[in-house]
């Protein structure tokens, strides 16, 4: 990574984006599914809750917004409460929406999940709904988008394209989207759309497919790095500028005109969900061009971004923060240790997607077995397990001054290195009641040598609809034990000399 990239990351640069797309309404459905229908044998969703979110180029926006990006967004919805919640959403996000119009002879799209967890754990899609309009919009419409197009022209640092197929970049206004684009010197990044013609996105500055779309655009299959740069290539004979073909877990590809080409290797994931990646190294490329970084460096910001979103349950914006932090602790294992006022944005985001939140806490002194297993169960019970750890002070407050024998650096890196752990937090007081109200564990775990009423927290908890679980303990192991085993080991003295 450059100096440069993580210097304009730092930055509280906020440059200006003309996003042109088409807009969509996702809407989950969060429920538990209890029993089968006497009906058919089909599930029953019992509903717990309903979210909406920005979908394709609403997507694209709200990470725009989270990377502090001034937006204006060129999009159509229809006339309906689908419409005017998408409209809702965008103001919440601050995004500008004088572009956006509302048409009579439409719906807006719409894309409803329904989430279900089974016995209270785990929640899988079960079923998408979709409604949609596909044609492209009407001659009047597109002549109303590019007439405010031509407008702003002069307010933007470039030009982003979140093509769907659903109607907008469809037809009369793409070329003439590229040619007012082209008239005031303002590059144009696009995300085609799979099996599209490319001769569509012709004077295009850079477009984005994923290798499947690349391979379906020239009729070939790409199975390896160099496959993906020799179809970026080939790509440019679309009447392209420069061309980066995504390669998941094979990084990316890109080539331009002047004869530039290079592979961006991917760092290896335990992916969680592929959905919005496209998304996120189209806002992240975006953002970083606009804001003045040169090709090469926008794509290693935005490779690392795509690779930070397939870890996540749906579609998560991204920060800035987030970004360096990754640039600058890089393993898995210095990512999960969570300073105090990340805390709650992490813990915002888990919900947000939908994350069964378990906690637990204690001193790890001296990490041993019993710990291991017992964290292991506690990470049974949910979809994300955050560990409290005790300060060193906090520590010495409980055990005395002799305590802790490691300190709190290394016992939350131990803790962060296990695979059953997801976050670590320290925390400073002696009781962590405090920390238990703030963060609102779904599932509260401690040993089973401790009753439900003696469980620090517990009220909070259920007052809330969660629950306290004990897990079982290993009897042969205790910190305490282990401490005086090993102070009691005989000195074995040196020979002399």
């Amino acid at each position: 990574m450059s100096i440069s990239s993580t210097n304009l990351l730092e930055k509280n640069l906020r440059p200006r984006v003309l996003l042109v797309g088409d807009v969509m309404l996702d809407r989950y459905v969060w429920g538990d599914v209890e029993r089968i229908s006497p009906e058919a044998p089909i599930p029953i969703l019992r509903i717990e809750r309903q979210e909406h979110r920005l979908g394709g180029a609403g997507s694209v926006a709200s990470m725009l917004a989270a990377l502090d990006a001034q937006t204006i967004l060129a999009t159509v919805v229809g006339d309906d409460e689908e419409g005017r919640t998408v409209g809702k959403l965008l103001d919440n996000l601050e995004i500008n929406r004088r572009l956006m119009l509302t048409v009579d002879d439409r719906v807006t799209t719409v894309k409803e999940r329904l989430l279900g967890r089974a016995q209270h754990r785990y929640p899988h899609q079960m079923m998408r709904v979709d409604r949609e309009s596909v044609a492209a919009i009407s001659a009047r419409t597109v002549d109303q988008l590019l007439s405010g197009i031509a407008r702003c022209m002069d307010e933007v640092d470039l030009v982003l394209v979140s093509d769907y197929n659903k109607g907008v970049c469809k037809g009369d206004l793409f070329p003439q989207l590229i040619e007012l684009a082209r008239a005031a010197g303002i590059p144009v990044v696009a995300d085609p759309v799979k099996d599209a013609d490319y001769r569509r996105y012709a004077g295009c500055t850079c477009i984005t497919p994923n290798r499947a779309e690349a391979g379906r655009a020239l009729g070939i299959r790409i199975t390896t790095p160099q496959e993906g740069l020799d179809a970026a290539r080939k790509l440019l004979d679309f009447g392209l500028q420069s061309v980066i073909v995504t390669l998941d877990r094979d990084g990316m590809a890109w080539v331009d005109r002047n004869g530039h080409s290079k592979l961006f290797p991917a760092r290896p994931r335990q992916v969680c969900d592929i959905t919005g990646a496209g998304d996120m190294v189209l806002s992240v490329l975006g953002y970083m061009l606009a804001a003045g970084a040169d090709t090469a460096s926008a794509i290693e910001v935005a490779n690392v971004a795509g690779g930070l979103e397939v870890e996540r349950l749906g579609v998560v914006p991204l920060t800035r923060r987030d970004i360096l932090d990754e640039l600058a602790h890089g393993s898995p294992a210095g990512r999960k240790i969570l300073p105090m006022d990340q805390l709650s944005p992490t813990l915002q985001q888990l919900r947000q997607a939908g994350k069964r939140i378990v906690m637990t806490n204690g001193c790890f002194d001296l990490l041993h077995p019993g710990h291991i297993a017992s964290l292991q169960e506690a990470r049974k019970q949910g979809d994300c397990l955050l560990v409290a750890v005790n300060s060193d002070r906090s520590v010495r407050e409980i055990k005395g001054s002799g305590r802790p024998v490691i300190d709190e650096q290394g016992r939350t890196e131990m803790l962060a290195a296990l695979a059953c752990v997801d976050y670590v937090v320290v925390f400073d007081e002696a009781s962590v009641a405090g920390l238990v109200d703030h963060v609102m564990p779904d599932v509260l775990v401690k040993a089973d040598q401790y009753t439900t009423e003696q469980v620090v927290g517990h009220e909070s908890v259920l007052r809330r609809g969660g629950h306290v679980v004990s897990v079982p303990t290993t009897p042969r192991y205790s910190t305490t034990d282990l401490i005086q085993r090993i102070q009691n080991l005989p000195v074995r003295k040196r020979n002399a000399a």
